[in-house]
């Protein structure tokens, strides 16, 4: 220490060395044998050849264009696919009936390529679609992700009560539980405090919670506790600082495995890991590569079950042929060239992994605490308990970006003065009428977690 503070040459240790987190937590320059913690190791033998599931992400608005997408992912590596549902056509593709769904995945098999959903408050009816659609392979699985809180959460407002969004989601789920003994029924996730700007131990603790929540739901719809948690997916968002990423969803097993000892079950996770929408470019879109390698190795060494990248053009619009084909081999090197899924749990026994896996999961049981001492999560989203915890270290993250403590590479450093921005897809507008998602009662309503992305703020300038 003494010829660390001469090199500093008066600078505090602190100030020069350490690094403080947007969750409050504070990185050493070294670890030793004495920051060692106990950290449960995920021990799993998982297929070398297919160590964990590679999913895409279709959300073309013509149902036709994105069944031929999906089939060409499928048939190029992927091996499940997720499908953003917006009948509109302006955030996903234009589906509004069953027959809209089966257009969309015309030449799908479901019982071998996994299918999730991704509808927000039309999630019951699109589950009720897909459950018709997949009714010849009753043992396929299927990922139905009911998730009514995160679409609450990101606009503000539900049709009808939330509680009563809820329960009709979990009833929807119990009745296709019994025909889908494989399927996956609710995504729990904090992805909505994530995309607005809030810290790793916020995105858990709100995903802590809405997994709380749902289990309570499926077991007043007439599920077992160990049933209603095992139709549980947890989701986990991803950037590019991949420590970070590595720790999150090793924090996010460990918030698992204490929440479900803590109500008497024995479940193992199954973490879903998507890369932030938040991290993303503009300017010199190529960067994005870059970003989104780097969530996907923090998803695969962290051990994820699934991992969905998004296409590096994202920001900018719709992907092309180009950018799926990216999305697709970017998760296909780091699978079949580097190898990362064949060493079980390769963070294990290095110290400041395991001490950041445990400080993180510390701090966000302690928020989930405080969301559960509030009413749970709704009552957590309705006050303003969670918007203002975002609001807090989103204005701090964007504080060290616009002060370049931290940097944003071909925006905020090293701009790309040639930069010639990559094609996009321009679809023509697609729009079909959707069902009816009211239910009786009030409208929910809560300050909604409005999406950031931390780079537009310079590309504007």
């Amino acid at each position: 220490m003494a010829l660390v503070e001469k090199t500093l040459k008066g600078q505090s240790f602190d100030d020069a060395l350490t690094v403080t987190t947007p969750d409050g937590l504070t990185i050493q320059p070294l670890y030793t044998a004495q920051d060692g913690v106990a950290v449960a190791r995920d021990l799993r033998l998982r297929d070398p050849d297919r160590p964990w599931d590679l999913r895409v992400r279709a959300a073309h608005p013509d149902p036709v264009r994105a069944a031929g997408d999906i089939l060409t992912d499928l048939e190029n590596g992927a091996a499940s696919v997720l499908l953003q549902l917006d009948p509109t056509g302006v955030n996903g593709i234009a589906v509004g009936s069953v027959d809209d769904l089966a257009k969309a995945l015309s030449g799908v098999l479901v019982d071998l390529a996994p299918v999730a959903l991704d509808a927000g408050f039309m999630g019951p009816k699109a589950a009720d679609w897909l459950g018709v659609l997949g009714k010849a392979a009753p043992n396929a699985p299927l990922a139905f992700h009911l998730d009514p809180l995160t679409a609450f959460a990101e606009t503000g407002v539900s049709p009808g009560p939330i509680e009563a969004h809820i329960f009709n989601a979990a009833n929807v789920g119990a009745r296709l539980a019994g025909t889908y003994a494989k399927a996956s029924l609710f995504l729990a996730t904090g992805r909505a405090a994530h995309e607005a700007g809030g810290s790793n131990t916020e995105e858990l603790a709100m995903m802590t919670a809405s997994a709380l929540a749902y289990a309570k739901a499926m077991v007043r719809s007439g599920l077992s506790m160990d049933d209603a948690f095992g139709r549980v997916v947890l989701g986990v968002s991803l950037d590019g600082e991949y420590f970070t990423g590595v720790a999150k969803v090793r924090a996010a097993k460990a918030m698992w495995a204490r929440l479900t000892e803590a109500c008497g079950v024995t479940v193992a996770p199954k973490i879903e890991a998507r890369s932030s929408r938040r991290m993303l470019a503009k300017a010199d879109a190529w960067t994005n590569l870059l970003r989104l390698t780097s969530a996907g190795f923090a998803g695969a060494v962290g051990g994820a079950d699934v991992i969905v990248l998004d296409a590096f053009t994202d920001a900018i619009g719709l992907p092309t042929a180009f950018a799926r084909r990216q999305v697709r081999n970017t998760q296909l090197v780091l699978m079949e060239e580097s190898n990362l899924g064949r060493v079980a749990d390769p963070a294990g026994g290095a110290w400041y992994l395991d001490s950041l896996t445990d400080q993180l999961a510390r701090a966000a049981w302690g928020g989930f605490q405080a969301i559960e001492a509030a009413g749970g999560i709704v009552k957590a989203l309705e006050t303003g308990l969670v918007a203002d915890a975002v609001a807090k270290t989103r204005a701090m993250q964007e504080a060290a970006y616009a002060d370049k403590s931290r940097k944003i590479l071909g925006v905020t450093v090293f701009p790309n003065a040639d930069d010639k921005t990559p094609e996009v897809e321009t679809p023509d507008a697609v729009a079909v009428t959707g069902p009816d998602t009211r239910l009786p009662g009030p409208d929910g309503q809560c300050p909604a977690l409005m999406p950031v992305r931390f780079a537009a703020a310079f590309e504007a300038a």
